[in-house]
């Protein structure tokens, strides 16, 4: 159920009854309850196509609305807004409709082709917390993508070719042939690498070895092939790891990583180069780009190949919009990556629609996000200043979580406190994370992300078992629960309006990439069922069988929400804390 949808659709068939098509339809909730749930801010806009005063046309699209299923209150303030008071009797039946439906009352949205490039480690080296916010922001994205019904293809565009593979790899060849297994030898990513790295610049004879390896790896040798796949798959091995900690629903199968378009970079730039569009310039090709020039008019410069034939992430990223747009069929491409690559990207889409690679119709959309901060302002580090591998910064979430869990008094045995403080550590550090718009920095602070009050996901993860306690002390399964609901009270007039505007929150989310909505809501309905939970009595003796059924089956939607919205966040709910 949209109800804003819905309230348009209303609206938009009131003005086509004046004879005004075609006008701006902005429906919108209102900021305080008084002034009802939504408004329509139409009327001002019209004042001048129709030559009336704003309050006359407010009145004269009242006079057209047809809202009496579903307002008990339709009124004009200031200028001509229009104020709609939902009706309880109307809420009662949507409430009933959408406990029942195990949608929730969701609409599909009309199925597109949505690719969505996200997490993108470099296979060289462990994912540190930088990966976190592509990784998780992507995945709740996508979750929610497919919810609404499209066909949502995950891209993993991690970094396993370049320059640095062959000093890997020279090392990688020496471990093995020295009879240690792949896996004990990539145990360690970063010390691996840092190895690797010495003996680059100190060991006699090994930089050029390591050359020769770029030379055959690039060439296809099919030994030093066979020796790059095998650090391949321990490397994403690693990730894998970290995948299924965090919860996200990234594989092996998504992986489509840099080396993928190599077959393609040449071709991208006889391309570029046929059109036009890329030109030589001091041995290098490159692409002037006058719709991005600076202050004195000169054009950005876009190098999609070195003078030395070399190819850039720009060739490989035109060749993975072609892949996408044109064999994919992406009617949307998602990417998911630090502001700072924002004007590569911006680059990157006016190339791709210059040769044709994308579509008019199909949209390349850059997401760009903030960067995790630690308590100095600079960009979160370990205390020796080094870079935090991710693993070990959701180990230690855990390990906190574990001991705020001992000390709450609790009945949980020393197993179920494990399985709790996972839980419950992981979903801190994301909900941190997923709550801030993903376009601003934030602070990594362990004290507030871990507090069970506040916007936090221990708070919304304690809400949602104070409801299933509830049941639990009833002697109900929540999940069977169909009663008749009947709305009289102010608290479960506001928490039924909360529960309705659900899927709205999701179709924003659809739309802007931005899963810090969904955050929002959810807080916004545990606190309103909170404060419907105190005001509204349910299990306390004398209480009338009839209201009691109807209070139980609000509380069931609201555990059925709550687990639904946090599932799209991939932060699980328990039964117990």
């Amino acid at each position: 159920m949209n109800i804003s949808a819905l309230l348009v659709e209303r609206f938009t068939k009131a003005l086509q009854k004046m004879g005004v098509e075609n006008a701006p339809v902005p429906v919108a909730r209102s900021a305080r309850p008084e002034f009802g749930e939504y408004q329509f801010n139409g009327a001002m806009a019209l004042a001048k196509q129709l030559k009336q005063p704003p309050r006359n046309i407010a009145q004269s699209i009242l006079d057209n609305v047809e809202l009496g299923d579903i307002a008990q209150k339709v009124d004009i303030a200031g200028p001509g807004f229009i104020n709609i008071h939902l009706s309880d009797a109307w809420l009662n039946d949507q409430c009933k409709q959408v406990l029942v439906d195990k949608r929730l009352g969701i609409q599909a949205e009309t199925e597109q082709t949505v690719v969505v490039d996200y997490s993108s480690p470099n296979l060289a080296k462990e994912m540190h917390v930088g990966h976190l916010r592509s990784t998780i922001i992507g995945d709740a994205v996508v979750k929610t993508l497919e919810f609404l019904g499209h066909k949502v293809i995950r891209q993993n565009h991690m970094g396993d070719w370049g320059t640095q593979f062959g000093m890997l790899l020279a090392h990688f060849s020496d471990q093995l042939q020295q009879n240690a297994i792949a896996e004990t030898a990539l145990s360690d990513l970063e010390d691996f690498y840092r190895q690797a790295k010495v003996r680059f610049d100190e060991e006699e004879g090994f930089a050029d070895r390591a050359r020769e390896y770029v030379v055959k790896l690039q060439q296809g040798d099919t030994h030093c092939l066979a020796l790059w796949q095998q650090f391949i798959d321990v490397s994403i091995a690693h990730s894998e790891e970290v995948y299924e900690l965090l919860n996200v629903s990234l594989t092996r199968e998504h992986v489509m990583g840099e080396s993928a378009y190599n077959h393609d970079l040449a071709n991208v730039i006889a391309d570029l180069k046929a059109k036009g569009i890329a030109v030589e310039d001091q041995g290098a090709q490159v692409v002037f780009i006058p719709e991005l020039a600076d202050k004195e008019g000169n054009p950005a410069v876009y190098i999609v190949q070195k003078s030395g034939g070399g190819y850039l992430y720009a060739t490989t990223d035109l060749a993975a919009i072609r892949h996408r747009s044109g064999t994919l069929g992406a009617d949307r491409t998602l990417i998911f990556t630090d502001a700072r690559q924002a004007l590569h990207f911006k680059q990157t889409e006016i190339v791709a629609r210059k040769a044709g690679y994308i579509g008019q119709e199909q949209t390349y959309e850059h997401c760009p996000f903030g960067m995790m901060l630690g308590a100095d302002g600079k960009p979160f580090k370990t205390r020796t200043g080094g870079t935090v591998k991710l693993a070990d910064l959701l180990e230690e979430a855990v390990e906190r979580a574990g001991k705020l869990i001992a000390a709450r008094d609790n009945a949980l045995s020393s197993e179920e406190q494990h399985s709790v403080a996972k839980t419950v550590g992981i979903g801190a550090v994301k909900y941190a994370d997923l709550s801030k718009h993903r376009t601003t920095d934030y602070v990594f602070n362990w004290d507030s992300m871990l507090a069970f009050e506040g916007n936090t996901a221990p708070y919304l993860q304690y809400a949602f078992t104070r409801v299933e306690s509830l049941f639990r002390k009833a002697g109900i399964d929540s999940s069977e629960q169909s009663a008749k609901i009947s709305i009289e009270h102010t608290n479960e007039h506001q928490l039924a309006v909360q529960l309705l505007q659900f899927d709205e929150t999701l179709q924003i989310v659809s739309r802007d990439a931005t899963p810090h909505v969904l955050c929002t809501y959810l807080y916004e309905l545990a606190s309103a069922y909170m404060s419907f939970y105190e005001a509204c009595p349910i299990l306390k003796d004398g209480i009338d069988d009839s209201i009691k059924a109807s209070r139980l089956s609000l509380s069931a939607l609201v555990a059925k929400t709550m687990a639904q919205g946090l599932s799209l966040l991939g932060i699980e709910t328990l039964d117990r804390m």
